[in-house]
């Protein structure tokens, strides 16, 4: 029996990614694809790699018809849309929401830092957060998965089993990171137009941006106390990838290959994290595929260890991860339709 999907938000990038992975996905049927933008469109049109994948066109954002046709429901929506139409679904569906609106446990954090109220704050109590690795058996119950940003997905793999084990200091940790064009959606804008960003890095949203809450909410569950970070993210001219630089102070005597031992250990049997031992992380070696490239280097004289996380924003960082979230709550294989090599170069 198939699992039967819907993506509601399909005519973006997130949604047209997981159209890319679902129409190829052994055990899954996709049964509606809804658009707030570009409604009765062939599929084959929005996204051109599709042709001969699928004859489905887009319809109207209807939470009642879908609640009825699908099984699972993705949400790849702007921020704020997700919330207002989980209610309608959870009680028939299970809900994967690739936006920010289910990923806070605390609707203030929320309301902080999306500058809007929460519309359902009582489902954020139940809401898992998808960083499948760190909270599995948390999604294989969940009614509503809030799948992480691609950015903290990059950090907290790269840095969580580091902090834990008590070898670096959670004091003063810096999280530096690059995204390449596609991480801002598939709407027009001056910053993202190709003069823009073409021969240009530069940082934004600098000491400000919406996924520190996020890192840090997940860093204080982790590690039982709270955290702070700074966070850094820039744009890069490039359209896929994901590439954090974290830097962590040393709480003691450290060396690569031991801070490399403890990633291998945290990640042992992980399907798609990717530990390093004598390369380091690009973006070139994840684009297109479901995993994340992990390494660490220990700079002793300067007391720090580097950690390294490389990803595909639109597939691990979004769409991939949400497939995987899928497949771990309907207790299908997890690496079902996602094990596949990048593209490179």
């Amino acid at each position: 029996m198939s699992i039967r999907a819907a993506i509601l938000g399909a005519s973006g990038y997130g949604g047209g990614e997981l159209a890319r992975l679902l129409v190829s996905h052994p055990g899954v049927e996709l049964v509606y694809l809804g658009a707030e933008s570009r409604q009765g469109e062939a599929v084959a049109d929005l996204y051109p790699n599709l042709r001969g994948f699928t004859s489905a066109s887009t319809g109207a954002i209807d939470p009642a018809r879908v609640a009825r046709e699908a099984d699972v429901v993705f949400l790849a929506l702007p921020t704020g849309k997700a919330m207002q139409l989980a209610p309608a679904l959870i009680d028939h569906a299970r809900v994967v929401d690739l936006g920010a609106d289910f990923r806070f446990k605390d609707s203030q954090v929320y309301e902080q830092w999306y500058h809007t109220p929460h519309a359902c704050p009582g489902l954020l109590d139940e809401a898992v957060y998808g960083l499948t690795e760190f909270h599995r058996s948390g999604v294989r119950q969940a009614r509503v998965v809030g799948n992480p940003g691609c950015y903290p997905t990059a950090a907290l793999l790269a840095i969580v089993p580091l902090l834990q084990s008590r070898r670096v200091n959670p004091a003063g940790v810096v999280i530096d990171a690059k995204s390449g064009v596609s991480g801002a959606g598939r709407g027009l804008s001056l910053s993202t137009h190709f003069s823009e960003v073409n021969e240009n890095v530069k940082p934004y949203a600098v000491a400000d941006h919406r996924h520190t809450p996020e890192i840090e909410q997940e860093l204080a569950a982790a590690l039982g106390r709270p955290a702070t970070v700074s966070f850094t993210p820039h744009l890069v001219p490039m359209t896929r990838g994901v590439l954090v630089t974290a830097y962590l102070p040393l709480a003691g005597r450290l060396t690569t290959d031991e801070a490399t031992l403890i990633l291998e250990e945290a990640y042992a049997g992980e399907p798609f994290a990717r530990v390093l031992a004598g390369d380091l992380p690009q973006t070139k070696a994840t684009s297109g595929s479901n995993f994340c490239d992990i390494a660490v280097r220990v700079d002793g004289r300067a007391g720090i260890a580097v950690a390294m996380a490389a990803l595909d924003n639109l597939v691990k960082g979004a769409s991939g991860q949400g497939v995987q979230n899928m497949n771990v709550m309907f207790g299908l294989p997890e690496d079902t339709g996602l094990r596949t090599p990048g593209l490179y170069p």
